[in-house]
């Protein structure tokens, strides 16, 4: 069976290097972008020289926007033929204290990091319960579940994401449809361009085996968790953190 997946968020960071690890894998590959369009085509041009006969499309919508949202699906569905695997990745962050967050910080991450997953969900499982197949991964955090000082609207829509996907795992699996979530750790991304070597340095030092992970790393796993072979794996929360959150 041809493998397609629809990645939101492919541009940068953990969404792109999904993108490349899926082209490599062999799927035809649909992925948003919002705000990086440079990125996003060095993405497109970079899939297309791991897997020259391979489908990619690089989709512009915001995932906070649910028409834009589900348009992004309807279209990768047609081009694409289908989709067998949705990857929500799209997030955005920020490090304020609790009582300086805004109605506005407060909505903005919430929309996109938790309803941009919704949205996604929602449009694409039509086709996936028709076809009795599907494979629906939510990009969460270690913050989701432990929550994180100075990170509270973030953790609690990176929490929401571990109880859609639990919940969404119960509903969906007597239609052939598995849904797990990841929890990455602290991971070295643009997220992290904040942060002062003396930071990272301290991070590294936390985690157990003494470094930070990789985008690729979590890519890999995504795969993993999207294949065939993975259909006795939902509901699940793996916590991809070098030992951070044990």
């Amino acid at each position: 069976m041809k493998q397609n997946v629809l990645i939101t968020g492919g541009s940068r960071g953990i969404g792109a290097a999904a993108v490349l690890a899926f082209a490599r894998a062999g799927y035809g590959v649909a992925f948003t972008w919002n705000a990086h369009a440079n990125a996003a085509q060095e993405v497109l041009v970079r899939a297309r020289q791991y897997n020259p006969d391979g489908i990619f499309l690089a989709l512009h919508a915001d995932a906070a926007d649910a028409a834009q949202v589900t348009n992004a699906v309807h279209r990768a569905e047609q081009e694409l033929g289908g989709l067998q695997a949705l990857v929500c990745n799209a997030g955005i962050a920020q490090q304020k204290l609790f009582t300086d967050t805004t109605d506005e910080d407060w909505r903005q991450i919430m929309s996109v990091d938790l309803d941009g997953a919704f949205y996604a969900c929602r449009a694409v499982l039509p086709g996936m319960i028709h076809r009795k197949y599907g494979r629906i991964l939510l990009v969460s955090s270690m913050w989701g579940q432990t929550g994180g000082s100075c990170e509270v609207a973030y953790s609690a829509a990176k929490a929401g994401l571990i109880g859609l996907g639990k919940a969404l795992a119960k509903e969906e699996g007597p239609s052939g449809i598995t849904v797990n979530i990841v929890a990455p750790g602290v991971i070295d991304t643009d997220m992290m361009a904040g942060f002062t070597e003396e930071d990272r340095a301290a991070l590294a030092e936390e985690t157990p085996v003494g470094r930070l992970g990789t985008p690729e790393e979590i890519a890999r796993t995504l795969v993993f968790l999207a294949d065939p072979a993975s259909g006795y794996i939902t509901g699940q929360v793996l916590g991809l953190n070098g030992g951070l959150v044990i």
